[in-house]
């Protein structure tokens, strides 16, 4: 039982003078984020934020119409309605290009001479 006493004493400092440290918090630094963060997929793709030109022939493939230029490059056409009546003539078109999907939103298209 004085065991007991004694330790209950020392635990209130009351009869030793012990003086217990107060615990301090611990502060933790902020992280740097990863190196490679992984890119944002909501993000609008760079290519579509610019209006470009592009010239080549209209074609038909199934029942959407592309943009078939110089170098054999094919691109879909997302306004098959405008697209229609350019069928197989040489044109300028004026849009956005989406590169993952290679399709063309298309701002305007007009004839040019061949």
């Amino acid at each position: 039982m004085c065991t007991l006493a004694l330790a209950s004493a020392n635990a209130w400092g009351s009869s030793t003078g012990a003086s217990f440290a107060t615990p301090m918090p611990v502060i933790q630094e902020p992280q740097a984020p990863p190196s490679q963060a992984r890119p944002d997929q909501s993000a609008p793709n760079p290519d579509s934020s610019r209006a470009a030109t592009f010239t080549g022939t209209v074609l038909k493939n199934g029942e959407q119409y592309v943009l078939k230029d110089s170098s054999g490059s094919v691109y879909k056409l997302d306004d098959s309605s405008r697209a229609q009546s350019f069928e197989g003539k040489t044109v300028k078109v004026t849009g956005r290009l989406d590169a993952n999907s290679k399709m063309i939103h298309v701002d305007t298209i007009e004839a040019i001479a061949s």
